[in-house]
């Protein structure tokens, strides 16, 4: 039997249509079907608290930062959807990384992938910035393929929920997650 890799995702979207998120929704649908042995479970992290060591209390977290890191430990790797904020990623996505990474920082060793959808670039510019934020917590990113999108750009990508629809953008996200699954699997000297 194949191996089944778990996968946590992140969207730093909290916009109710939001188009990242509804990458990470359009990626678990694949995994039903298109992807075998993958599966995602998307991460809120809208009930975040800023992080603050003074919530800290004897080697514990708040209760939401504690379920963060628990699900984080526990997956094999991580799926960013990090949309593109001032040439970076949001504060919402950057304050969750950094409560992952207060010691012991449970990205340490993981594989991951990022994919964006926005204006102009598509949100390419926040991949870089946080590749450079995994080089120092030790997160594995796959170099190819890339996935950014401009969503604004015909022909239609989303519908008004934020559903992916294109099927284009739909077959580029699967060969990312096939990317992840088989990155992953190396990793873990499993093939």
């Amino acid at each position: 039997m194949a191996p089944v890799i778990k996968v946590v995702a992140l969207s730093g979207s909290l916009r109710k249509a939001s188009y990242n998120t509804g990458l990470i929704r359009s990626a678990i649908e694949l995994t039903k079907g298109d992807v075998e042995g993958v599966e995602i479970e998307l991460i809120d992290i809208s009930g975040l608290p800023f992080v603050n060591t003074d919530l800290e209390k004897d080697g514990t977290w708040p209760t939401e930062v504690e379920a963060l890191r628990s699900k984080i430990l526990a997956a094999d790797s991580i799926l960013f959807a990090s949309p593109e904020y001032n040439y970076s990623v949001s504060g919402h996505l950057k304050n969750a990384i950094d409560w992952a990474s207060r010691p012991p920082n449970v990205w340490a060793g993981k594989a991951a992938a990022i994919v964006s959808a926005g204006g102009g670039h598509g949100g390419a510019k926040s991949h870089y910035h946080l590749r450079q934020i995994g080089v120092f917590l030790d997160i594995h990113f796959i170099n190819k393929p890339e996935f950014f999108i401009n969503a604004f750009q015909p022909p239609a990508k989303f519908n008004s929920d934020g559903d992916l629809i294109n099927e284009d953008a739909k077959n580029k996200l699967k060969e990312i997650l096939l990317s992840l699954k088989a990155f992953t699997l190396r990793l873990q000297g499993k093939i």
